[in-house]
């Protein structure tokens, strides 16, 4: 069911005043992707007219954005994703640890996104790895994949990374697949340190080679004593690594793949009203219990903490690594099953967009909302800014 209240109508709303007001500020990516949002799904796309060959109900079906931001367009990307992971989920017990970027290095991290989110994935990368390798912990090579997620619940700028983790891996010596204790993965703590190690020494590697750049009350950190100054409570401090409850099987995996790889800063779903110039959504407070409460800021507002969670051009937003990475992910992941006694994965069968999304969303796209019974047979094109054109039937 299409929600009462969707991102795009807020952009229609209120988007030409919130590019007037922040001209200066919005880069093209961010312009990109509100004039994509606002466009999906309309006659500005162009699409096709379609009529039922039962009781004859005719509809318009336009095109979607495709735009990676966009609240709508993620489903079909989602499907496709999941029914390739699915073949290689391993018969073990899955963890789920997250790494989150201290908020003293938010400021920075939004003026230098491409480079900061590089160094996320890396630092937490070679944390699991080398820990995991370490024979006072886990002594093997493991495999996972990493999810950027860069929001909190009511929009704010919240970097961190899901890590989805096999519990196990390949004995060093290739012999051996070393299971982890049940229910127990890698120490928390000991990630933790790694990782703050890691990444600052990663990011003092990064200014050096003068990759960052410096905006607004964030220019003074140029200077390279400013910059060390900045740095150097976050030597001490505790950066949050933790790891949640293990999935246990790997159907539970794909249950929250479902729910987190495709994404975005927030679903139509938690929208509740825009009403004179003011949005309301719905947000979990995890301060309080995980109590379900209402927010209400600006239109202005809304759209600002929308766009800071838009993606440098050609960002890669979930990533392999270890015996996932993608060169020899074939024959690690065989390997895998052999060790683990599994028998080889059946291949997905093929499928139309029809049929993902029916058995991503249990409705047939196809079926004539009106009668029910009969399906929706495309009988001409609307294009962008032409006449329609009939299609030929013959």
């Amino acid at each position: 069911m299409r929600p009462t209240l969707e991102v795009a109508d807020i952009v229609r709303a209120h988007g030409d005043e919130f590019r007037r007001a922040h001209a200066e500020s919005l880069s093209v990516g961010q312009k990109r992707v509100l004039r994509a949002i606002e466009r999906c799904r309309t006659a500005a796309l162009g699409g096709h007219l379609e009529q039922c060959d039962q009781c004859g109900h005719e509809r318009n079906a336009y095109n979607s954005c495709a735009d990676r931001h966009c609240p709508k367009c993620q489903s079909l990307a989602r499907a496709k994703w999941l029914e390739k992971r699915q073949a290689e989920l391993l018969e073990c017990e899955y963890f789920h640890v997250v790494f989150t970027l201290p908020a003293e290095l938010a400021a920075l991290a939004l003026q230098n996104k491409r480079q900061m989110y590089d160094l996320l994935f890396r630092a937490t990368a070679d944390t699991l790895q080398s820990i995991a390798a370490d024979p006072q912990h886990l002594g093997a090579q493991i495999g996972f994949f990493c999810i950027l997620h860069s929001w909190g619940q009511t929009l704010n700028f919240h970097p961190h990374l899901h890590c989805v983790v096999p519990g196990g891996g390949i004995s060093l010596d290739g012999s051996r697949w070393v299971a982890c204790r049940p229910g127990f993965f890698l120490p928390v703590k000991v990630l933790s340190r790694r990782f703050r190690k890691l990444y600052l020494r990663y990011l003092e590697q990064t200014y050096t080679a003068g990759k960052l750049e410096f905006y607004g009350e964030l220019q003074e950190l140029s200077d390279p004593k400013s910059f060390a100054r900045y740095l150097a409570p976050l030597h001490d401090s505790e950066w949050v690594v933790y790891a949640k409850a293990p999935f246990g099987g790997p159907e539970r995996v794909l249950d929250y793949l479902g729910r987190y790889t495709h994404r975005v800063a927030i679903s139509n779903n938690r929208l509740e009203e825009l009403k004179d110039g003011q949005v309301s959504f719905a947000y979990k407070d995890y301060k309080h219990e995980q109590r379900h409460k209402v927010m209400t800021v600006s239109a202005d507002e809304f759209l600002r903490r929308f766009l800071l969670h838009v993606l440098p051009d050609s960002f890669q937003r979930i990533r392999n690594y270890g015996l996932l990475g993608n060169r020899h992910r074939a024959a690690n992941l065989a390997r895998c099953r052999e060790l683990l006694a599994m028998p080889a994965p059946i291949p997905p069968p093929e499928r139309n967009y029809r049929e993902r999304w029916q058995q991503l969303t249990g409705h047939d796209p196809l079926q004539c909302p009106q009668c029910r019974n009969g399906k929706m047979v495309r009988i001409a094109i609307l294009p962008v800014g032409g006449p329609v054109q009939r299609c030929d039937s013959s």
